[in-house]
Parts: structure tokens; C-alpha cells; sequence
């Protein structure tokens, strides 16, 4: 053999990043690869539970939960030019497709740097459309269902309590994508997700068991619709945001603008407010937090303004030790919420020494922008549904998308959890607030958040007005819907004569899932004839397939993001895709000679993939190629 790696084309593996997150803590319970539970039970000792009955929940399907986020996805996302904005450009992204899928293939690429989560699923009615539960066919039942493959009886339908799974098939859809979306998170990362009370009981449970009780936040209560709607016994007027962190330890204050608030205190850099610098949430302590406890130095004898005391690191005579705590007389420490080393370069510009009215010391941080904590009672008409509704009706000019969420809802949520530069998903897109919102802020703060919709094309009902405008699906909806975002926003900087370079990303992407481009052998040969997977080693790459679909399957499975910039190469007169300023090198010439690998390896890239077909066979290039590119320390070399 040559000894050319194959670049994997399935999705990253959830079972093997687990296991090897175990390892690394457990190295001792693992023998020839393989997890000693009985070992795993000796190491943590009283930890472990061997109870016949736990607290827990459960549900039927729970287990085949387990076994859908293990198996990786095949699929690939195929580029859209003509439906996108500023394709060259633009870092916003819609995909197209089955979330579940889609979750799946942006593992590799885009794990843990999600900021912001927002989703609006399915409520669980009884009317509303359900994804399918026959998780081990996902793929191919989604092409069926977009008639991209025959159908075979698979379908997409709505949930119905005839059903006898009414809950159980709700829960079945949404426990997998919670734990995908999960790893997509940042570690400061957060989740919102929108419900009522139909599943806000079980939502609330699920939650807990995927993001963990302790990374709970609140619970918010938005006045959806102010005049009722009728609704059993009773007439109700609200539904629910559930806010979940990652990871407490890393969580912030959550704070939206007040613009009413006002300011005490003024300097050269402006008008301020005082907050004590330590961090009051029990759950960050000096024994988990070291390195944000250790002692200020308050210097009384000199005076800031009349009101302040100049401050240090350093222990000077009569100066004052001060650590993190809520009063001198209060036995709890807590931590200061920023490191020395950020305290040092803020010392007596951002943050000062201040004496309360009870002649105690404190180290405080001046407050520039006035702000508030967001309350848990939503109850302004601009929280409406109705709202919703006619906010996307002046866009569209006909009512096409029955109550969407206000652009107001997200607005808040987007300025409490992100800042300028974050990136924001929504699984759920629908009519795409989320997008519309996003863009709306960066209007606002010249932000550049960047956004990633994913929405099923799922069939609008004909003889609707959505319909009947063109709008074949809620997918072409939400496309739509930016697309004018879009042109309002460019249509208001030409009314303002702001002809300067635009720091907003004003575009989007558009992808699609499809199965992939490669013909990719299926382990359960049971679904297909042998002599079929056979085919396989002859010629992999599906003929209909075009070589920018090729590119962004193998940019995405390298793990690179769909928005990464691709520069087109030519050397020995064929064409390379040099990625990232040439981190990634991509050849899919047919035809590969010595000499066109060498002029690929004098470029020193870290990685590159080229077509195996390209060799034509020829096993004596394939050796020269794996050791011209060793020689110019090519850090990885793969094929498919």
C-alpha cells in the first residue's frame, strides 16, 4: 500500500469524542481500547449509583435516542450561488434541510463555537408538523420527502395524541438535536428555546439532562398573545423561553439596554455608574476560581475626585487590604470577576476604591453603558405574536407566515447573550426571525454577528397566500425574508448617503442537504445489494455531481467552516483550491502527475486532499506523492 490516508467523509463521531473525553480524565479504565466499566465503578467509588430505582426521566424511544446520535450522518451540503446574497463575501449561512442531518455534518467544523442558540420547535399540538422518528434512515427518508429518491412509504407527518406516542415521538425528535446543538455551543454559550405548555414540563426535563439542572437560568414568560385565545378551561395569553447555559462557571450577568437609566458620577471618558467588582454568584469560589481571588490594596491618602481612593496590587503603609466579599463583616468570599492581569491594566482608569455610607471600603467598577437585567415577565404588546405577524406583512405586503415570532423577543435575546462579533444559530429558522433580527442589531451597534439558519422545506399548504405567491415551502419563505431584510437595510444607507465600506455583512449562503457526492460504502449491506457496494472501488464520485459540491463536502468534512475563503490556484496549469491563506490544499484534477504534486507540497500547506481516482491506479505515484509531501513537512495528506 501507499500509505494515503482516506479523508473521512461521515460526520464526526459523537461515540468517539465521548470516549476520548473519558480517557483523557479515566485512562486507567480502559483496556485494549475498550471501557472496563467495573474499573470505571472502582475509580469513582461512592460516586456511582447501584440503585434498582433513580430519579430520572424517561419515555419509550429514549434508548434509540442514543443510537441516532451515534450514527454519523453521509450526507454533504451542496452550494446555492444563485439563491444567496454576496456569496464571496458574506458569513452568514442558511442551510436547507433536515436539522437532525444538518446538526450532524457541522460537528467537525463548527464544534464549540456556537455563542447563541434560539429555537422555536414544534409546540405539540397536535397540528403542527413533526420530523420522522425512523432515525436510522434520517437521509434517505428526507430525500424521499423532498423527492430527490423514490419515496417508500416514509413520510413527514403531523403528531397526533390517536397516536398513542403523542409525547414520547415529540420527545424522540427533539432529545437528539439538543444534544448535537449542545456541542455546538461555546463554552460561555447559551440556549433559548421558545415552548408552551403543552411540553414546557417535559422540555424542562430534558433540558436539565442534556445541559445539566445547575446550568439552568430562567424562565421566561412572554405575553404571546395580549387579547387570549381561548384554550380549554381557560383563555391564555402566554408562552415560555427556557434559558439554559453551558456551563455556569463561565456565565455572565445578562443585560439588556435601559435608556432610561441615569448616571451619578462623571470622569474625562464620560458619565458612570459604580458596581462592585466582586462576582456575587455563589457559584464561583476561591477554591474553584484561584486565580480570581487575591488582595487590592486601597490607598486612603489619595483622593480621586473627592469621592474615589487610588488603588494597587502592591502593599504600601496605611494602605487597606481588600478581598472579594459582600462587607468586611461577612465571613462568605467570593471572587473578583476579572484576573490580575486585566485589574492591572484598568488600575484607577476603570476600576477604583470607593467608601459606602457604612465607612466600608470597596473596589468598584465604573458602568459606562447604562443597562438592566433582563426580567423574567415579558408582558409588552411588542412581544406579541400579532407583532410577529405584521412585521413580516410589511415585508412581504401580504400575510405570508402566520405568527412568527417579533422581531422584539429576539432582539432582547440576541443583545443579552452575544456580543459583535458572535456566532447565532437557530435549527428551527421558520420564517427566519432570528436572521432578521441579527442583522437588525448589527445595523444598530455595527456589529458583525454572523448567523446560521437551518429550516426544513417543508411544503406550504396550497391555495394559502403564501402559496399562492410563489413560496413553495417555509424554507423559500425564510430565504426570502432576508433577502429583503437585506435590500431594506441597503436601501436605507443609500437614503443616507452612506456610501462608505460597509462593515456589515449584508449576504448569505445558501446550502442544501443532499446525499453526498461520493458514493460512500453503507455498513448495513442488508439495505443494499453487495454487488452494488462492490461498484464502489471502481468509481466513488456520483457523475452528476459538480466540482463546487465536491469542494464544500471536502472543505466541511476537513473540519473547515462552510464560510471559510477558498482562493483558486493554478499550478502545472491545473486548477488548486488553497483554503484558509493555504492551511488546506484541494486538487480534484483527474489526472495527477509527479510534478503537480510537487508544485502542491512547495506551497507547505498543513493539509491536502486530492482525488484517488487522480492516480489512475498508479501505486509507484502514490508512494513518490506520500514522500514528496513528508519531505516538505506536509502535516496531513488525504485521499477520495
Amino acid at each position: 500500500m501507499a500509505g494515503i490516508k482516506k479523508l473521512d467523509l461521515k460526520s464526526k463521531s459523537i461515540t468517539e469524542e465521548q470516549k476520548a473525553k473519558l480517557k483523557e480524565l479515566f485512562p486507567e479504565v480502559f483496556t485494549e481500547d475498550k471501557i472496563d466499566f467495573d474499573k470505571l465503578r472502582l475509580t469513582l467509588g461512592s460516586e456511582v449509583d447501584d440503585g434498582e430505582e433513580r430519579f430520572g426521566m424517561t419515555w419509550p424511544g429514549k434508548r434509540d435516542c442514543f443510537k441516532v446520535i451515534q450514527e454519523p450522518s453521509i450526507g454533504a451540503l451542496k452550494p446555492c450561488r444563485d439563491e444567496s446574497v454576496n456569496w464571496d463575501k458574506t458569513e452568514n449561512l442558511f442551510i436547507e434541510g433536515d436539522n437532525l442531518e444538518a446538526l450532524k455534518l457541522l460537528q467537525k467544523s463548527y464544534y464549540g463555537k456556537i455563542k447563541m442558540i434560539y429555537i422555536d420547535p414544534p409546540y405539540n399540538t397536535g397540528n403542527e408538523f413533526i420530523y420522522p422518528d425512523k432515525y436510522s434512515e434520517s437521509l434517505e427518508t428526507y430525500l424521499a420527502y423532498t423527492g430527490q429518491v423514490d419515496a417508500v412509504g416514509q413520510k413527514f407527518s403531523t403528531n397526533t395524541e390517536a397516536d398513542g406516542r403523542f409525547h414520547s415521538k415529540w420527545l424522540n425528535m427533539m432529545y437528539p438535536r439538543l444534544f448535537l446543538a449542545r456541542n455546538l455551543l461555546r463554552e460561555d454559550g447559551v440556549i433559548f428555546i421558545s415552548i408552551d405548555d403543552n411540553e414546557v414540563k417535559d422540555l424542562r426535563a430534558l433540558c436539565d439532562e442534556v445541559f445539566g439542572e445547575d446550568n439552568f437560568v430562567g424562565q421566561l414568560v412572554v405575553n404571546s398573545t395580549p387579547n387570549a385565545r381561548d384554550y380549554g378551561h381557560m383563555g391564555k395569553m402566554h408562552e415560555y423561553v427556557l434559558f439554559y447555559v453551558k456551563n455556569l462557571l463561565n456565565t455572565v450577568t445578562y443585560l439588556l439596554p435601559d435608556k432610561e437609566r441615569k448616571f451619578k458620577y462623571k470622569d474625562q471618558q464620560g458619565e458612570f455608574n459604580i458596581h462592585p467588582l466582586y462576582n456575587s454568584n455563589v457559584a464561583f469560589t476561591p477554591k474553584n476560581r484561584p486565580n480570581l481571588f487575591y488582595p487590592f490594596y486601597i490607598y486612603p491618602d489619595k483622593v480621586i475626585d473627592n469621592v474615589f481612593f487610588e488603588i494597587g496590587l502592591d502593599k504600601r503603609p496605611n494602605s487597606i487590604e481588600i478581598y472579594p466579599s459582600k462587607s468586611i463583616k461577612d465571613n462568605v468570599q467570593f471572587v473578583w470577576r476579572w484576573g490580575r492581569d486585566k485589574a492591572k491594566n484598568e488600575l484607577n482608569k476603570e476600576i477604583i476604591g470607593y467608601q459606602t455610607e457604612e465607612k466600608e471600603f470597596r473596589i468598584v467598577q465604573k458602568m459606562r453603558h447604562s443597562s438592566k437585567l433582563i426580567r423574567s415577565l415579558l408582558l409588552d404588546k411588542m412581544f406579541s405574536s400579532r407583532r410577529g405577524t405584521a412585521e413580516v406583512e410589511g415585508l412581504f405586503k401580504k400575510k405570508i407566515f402566520s405568527f412568527p415570532k417579533p422581531l422584539s423577543l429576539l432582539k432582547n435575546i440576541i443583545q443579552i447573550s452575544t456580543k459583535e462579533d458572535d456566532l447565532i444559530l437557530d435549527f428551527f429558522s421558520g420564517s427566519c426571525t432570528t436572521a432578521h433580527a441579527t442583522l437588525d442589531i448589527n445595523k444598530e451597534d455595527s456589529g458583525r454577528r454572523k448567523f446560521i439558519m437551518v429550516q426544513l422545506p417543508e411544503p406550504c399548504e396550497e391555495e394559502t397566500e403564501s402559496y399562492n405567491a410563489g413560496y413553495k415551502s417555509i424554507a423559500d419563505i425564510g430565504k426570502e425574508r432576508i433577502r429583503r431584510v437585506i435590500k431594506k437595510i441597503n436601501k436605507e444607507k443609500e437614503d443616507n448617503l452612506d456610501f462608505g465600506e460597509p462593515r456589515q455583512d449584508l449576504g448569505f449562503k445558501v446550502f442544501k442537504l443532499d446525499k453526498s457526492n461520493f458514493k460512500i460504502w453503507d455498513g448495513n449491506v442488508a439495505n443494499k445489494p453487495i454487488h452494488e457496494q462492490l461498484k464502489l472501488a471502481i468509481d466513488h464520485i456520483d457523475p452528476n455531481s459538480k466540482e463546487e459540491d465536491i469542494l464544500y463536502e471536502i472543505l466541511l468534512k476537513s473540519g473547515f467552516e462552510l464560510t471559510t475563503p477558498i482562493e483558486e490556484l493554478t499550478l502545472e496549469g491545473k486548477k488548486v483550491y488553497s483554503v484558509a491563506e493555504g492551511a488546506l490544499l484541494i486538487c480534484l484534477e483527474k489526472n495527477l502527475t509527479k510534478n503537480l504534486i510537487r508544485a502542491i507540497a512547495e506551497k507547505e500547506p498543513h493539509r491536502v486532499v486530492c482525488l484517488d481516482s487522480g492516480f489512475k491506479g498508479n501505486d509507484q505515484l502514490k508512494t513518490n506523492a506520500v514522500q514528496i509531501m513528508k519531505s516538505f513537512k506536509v502535516e496531513s495528506f488525504r485521499t477520495v
